[in-house]
């Protein structure tokens, strides 16, 4: 990357659903800023392909192939349930042969297989969601993001909040995305500029309720309560610790490949022993 100077710009990827607007909307007026969103699972391989310098990636991804290097203490977090990234099962959810998966985000896919994992001694049978299906078919569904409220599925007798399920395993939050970029690249003021952003976003979330929720689908005022009440945008010490805790049993799973090969991935993503930079 181009030497660090003040006037230096960045291009971010990002997620469009509602729980990331405090982190972006004061993004969309800055400068020196270019922003592009897809789909969470999407971003780390933008970062890895120099499209961005940046994004908002799952956690997940930070210990992919070639590993990435988070950037900001922003973040997408729940300190317990989070409303938006459930599973919907027919029968009780220990009796669950098949999940359907909602492939956006690679983190809330491992930690429902490592949910299952740790309370239910089993691994069920994972397949792509059809989103355009009716789901007759499948024993359970897992899905994040707006579409849990905006097209809450139907015919399900059971719901799990896997944040919810998370912190009663591990009495931790749960971190389900960061910024992050690829190792050799320079952050400059990357991270001040996040974190600002992130502090001027929590400022207008009452505004974000009102104006962005219902063009995504949303009643206003569970909108505000889910911004303000269930989410979490600062990586504090028990964040930290919590996403650590999920990396570590995620690749004693075997839920990220080779547990040597993804040691490795997350040695050279966390090279100082910091599960992320202060």
């Amino acid at each position: 990357m181009e030497h660090t100077s003040p006037s230096r710009c960045y291009a971010l990827g990002a997620v469009s659903f509602l729980n990331a607007r405090p982190l972006v909307a004061h993004l969309l007026g800055e400068p020196r800023v270019r922003l592009e969103f897809a789909v969470p699972s999407m971003l780390a391989e933008w970062v890895r392909g120099g499209h961005v310098d940046a994004a908002l990636v799952p956690v997940v991804d930070l210990v992919g192939d070639p590993p990435l290097r988070a950037v900001s203490d922003a973040c997408l977090a729940s300190d317990g349930e989070t409303l938006t990234v459930r599973v919907f099962t027919r029968v009780p959810p220990h009796r669950i042969t098949r999940l359907a998966v909602d492939g956006d985000s690679h983190t809330s896919v491992v930690l429902a297989k490592l949910v299952w994992l740790e309370w239910f001694g089993y691994l069920p049978h994972t397949a792509p969601l059809d989103r355009d299906g009716p789901f007759a078919n499948e024993d359970g569904v897992l899905l994040i993001g707006d579409k849990v409220i905006t097209m809450r599925p139907r015919g399900f007798a059971f719901e799990m909040d896997l944040g919810a399920a998370w912190h009663e395993l591990t009495g931790l939050p749960f971190v389900y995305a960061v910024w992050a970029m690829r190792p050799d690249g320079d952050p400059g003021d990357l991270s001040r500029l996040l974190s600002g952003s992130r502090d001027a976003g929590i400022v207008r979330i009452e505004e974000i309720s009102r104006v962005d929720a219902p063009a995504a689908g949303w009643p206003i005022e569970i909108a505000r309560r889910y911004l303000t009440d269930y989410m979490d945008y600062r990586l504090t010490d028990r964040h930290r610790e919590g996403m650590a805790l999920f990396l570590r049993k995620a690749v004693k799973g075997g839920l990220l490949g080779n547990p040597e090969e993804a040691h490795r991935r997350m040695d050279a993503a966390f090279p100082t022993g910091q599960d992320v930079p202060e």
